[in-house]
Protein backbone atom coordinates (compact mmCIF):
# COMPACT_ATOMS: atom_id res chain seq x y z
CA UNK A 1 0.00 0.00 0.00
CA UNK A 2 1.52 3.35 -0.99
CA UNK A 3 2.49 5.79 1.72
CA UNK A 4 0.09 8.76 1.97
CA UNK A 5 1.56 12.01 0.68
CA UNK A 6 1.34 15.30 2.48
CA UNK A 7 -0.43 18.15 0.74
CA UNK A 8 1.85 20.84 -0.61
CA UNK A 9 0.37 23.43 1.75
CA UNK A 10 0.94 21.25 4.81
CA UNK A 11 4.58 20.63 3.81
CA UNK A 12 5.21 24.32 3.13
CA UNK A 13 3.73 25.35 6.49
CA UNK A 14 5.84 22.72 8.30
CA UNK A 15 8.99 23.80 6.43
CA UNK A 16 8.47 27.47 7.27
CA UNK A 17 7.88 26.57 10.93
CA UNK A 18 11.10 24.53 11.01
CA UNK A 19 13.08 27.41 9.50
CA UNK A 20 11.63 29.80 12.11
CA UNK A 21 12.95 27.52 14.87
CA UNK A 22 16.46 28.23 13.55
CA UNK A 23 15.80 31.95 12.93
CA UNK A 24 16.24 31.46 9.18
CA UNK A 25 14.14 33.97 7.23
CA UNK A 26 11.93 32.46 4.52
CA UNK A 27 9.09 33.75 2.38
CA UNK A 28 6.50 32.28 0.04
CA UNK A 29 7.20 34.13 -3.22
CA UNK A 30 4.77 32.05 -5.30
CA UNK A 31 1.72 30.30 -3.84
CA UNK A 32 1.07 27.10 -5.76
CA UNK A 33 -1.76 24.61 -5.62
CA UNK A 34 -2.56 23.79 -1.98
CA UNK A 35 -3.06 20.10 -2.61
CA UNK A 36 -0.80 18.90 -5.37
CA UNK A 37 1.54 21.77 -6.24
CA UNK A 38 5.23 21.03 -6.54
CA UNK A 39 7.62 22.98 -4.29
CA UNK A 40 10.80 24.77 -5.34
CA UNK A 41 13.13 26.22 -2.70
CA UNK A 42 15.47 29.11 -3.51
CA UNK A 43 18.37 29.66 -1.12
CA UNK A 44 19.76 33.20 -1.32
CA UNK A 45 23.07 33.53 0.51
CA UNK A 46 22.84 37.36 0.55
CA UNK A 47 26.08 37.76 -1.40
CA UNK A 48 24.48 37.95 -4.85
CA UNK A 49 24.40 34.18 -5.27
CA UNK A 50 21.59 31.68 -4.98
CA UNK A 51 20.67 28.03 -5.47
CA UNK A 52 17.29 26.61 -6.44
CA UNK A 53 16.27 23.14 -5.27
CA UNK A 54 13.47 20.97 -6.61
CA UNK A 55 12.09 17.57 -5.62
CA UNK A 56 13.40 14.69 -7.66
CA UNK A 57 11.82 11.25 -7.83
CA UNK A 58 13.74 8.03 -8.54
CA UNK A 59 11.44 5.83 -10.63
CA UNK A 60 13.45 2.69 -9.82
CA UNK A 61 13.38 3.00 -6.02
CA UNK A 62 10.51 5.41 -5.42
CA UNK A 63 12.85 7.56 -3.32
CA UNK A 64 12.43 11.32 -3.28
CA UNK A 65 15.24 13.80 -2.70
CA UNK A 66 16.07 17.44 -3.21
CA UNK A 67 18.11 18.13 -6.35
CA UNK A 68 19.83 21.32 -7.42
CA UNK A 69 17.96 22.98 -10.29
CA UNK A 70 20.12 26.09 -10.67
CA UNK A 71 23.11 27.68 -8.95
CA UNK A 72 24.96 30.93 -9.54
CA UNK A 73 24.28 34.65 -9.64
CA UNK A 74 20.88 35.38 -8.11
CA UNK A 75 19.41 36.99 -11.28
CA UNK A 76 20.23 33.82 -13.26
CA UNK A 77 18.64 31.59 -10.61
CA UNK A 78 15.57 33.88 -10.58
CA UNK A 79 15.33 33.52 -14.38
CA UNK A 80 15.45 29.73 -14.04
CA UNK A 81 12.68 29.85 -11.44
CA UNK A 82 10.57 32.11 -13.68
CA UNK A 83 10.99 29.60 -16.50
CA UNK A 84 9.80 26.77 -14.22
CA UNK A 85 6.79 28.85 -13.16
CA UNK A 86 5.90 29.43 -16.81
CA UNK A 87 5.68 25.63 -17.27
CA UNK A 88 3.91 24.99 -13.95
CA UNK A 89 1.61 27.71 -12.58
CA UNK A 90 0.79 25.43 -9.60
CA UNK A 91 4.43 25.58 -8.43
CA UNK A 92 5.19 26.87 -4.94
CA UNK A 93 8.37 28.94 -4.57
CA UNK A 94 9.87 29.41 -1.11
CA UNK A 95 12.78 31.84 -0.76
CA UNK A 96 15.17 31.16 2.11
CA UNK A 97 17.69 33.86 3.03
CA UNK A 98 20.73 32.71 4.97
CA UNK A 99 24.32 33.92 4.59
CA UNK A 100 25.55 30.60 6.02
CA UNK A 101 23.73 28.61 3.32
CA UNK A 102 21.35 26.79 5.67
CA UNK A 103 18.15 25.47 4.11
CA UNK A 104 17.45 22.39 6.29
CA UNK A 105 16.20 20.34 3.31
CA UNK A 106 18.34 17.39 4.37
CA UNK A 107 16.77 17.25 7.83
CA UNK A 108 14.57 14.35 8.91
CA UNK A 109 10.99 14.97 7.89
CA UNK A 110 11.96 17.42 5.16
CA UNK A 111 14.23 15.27 3.04
CA UNK A 112 11.79 12.45 2.30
Amino acid sequence: MPEPRLTARFWVDAYLARLRLYDIPAFVTAHGDDTAGAVLVKLATLDGKATAFTRSFDLMTGARHWAELANGPEPEVDASIAKQRSFDPDLWVIEVEDKHGRHLLGDVGLSD
